[in-house]
């Protein structure tokens, strides 16, 4: 099990809670705490809290995945309605006209 350290603002952005909730859940779930070099305290997540973090990840990379097929889509829509010069069909210039 891969070891992820976060800092009680990042617990509690994945937590969907207030620092200090995340503090407390820290506590409560007695997870490993640490001061870094940075000065920041890390809390280690334990088993479940890992598999949240990982649903998370899966759950971002599915949305820029989304996000690209839709550029795609778009980009296909539009070169349909552009010719080779550049310029928009006859067919959409009078559609937008008429709008």
């Amino acid at each position: 099990m891969p070891q992820i350290w976060m800092t009680y603002e990042e617990l509690a952005s994945m937590l969907d809670c207030t620092v200090a909730e995340a503090r407390v859940q820290a506590h409560l779930e007695r997870l490993d705490r640490k001061i870094s070099h940075d000065g920041k305290t890390r809390a280690k997540l334990d088993p479940a809290m890992t598999a949240i973090f990982i649903e998370r990840l899966k759950a971002i990379d599915y949305d820029i995945d989304r996000v690209v097929n839709n550029l795609r889509l778009v980009h296909g829509l539009l070169s349909e309605c552009v010719d080779q010069s550049g310029r928009l069909t006859p067919q959409r210039r009078r559609s937008q006209q008429a709008g």
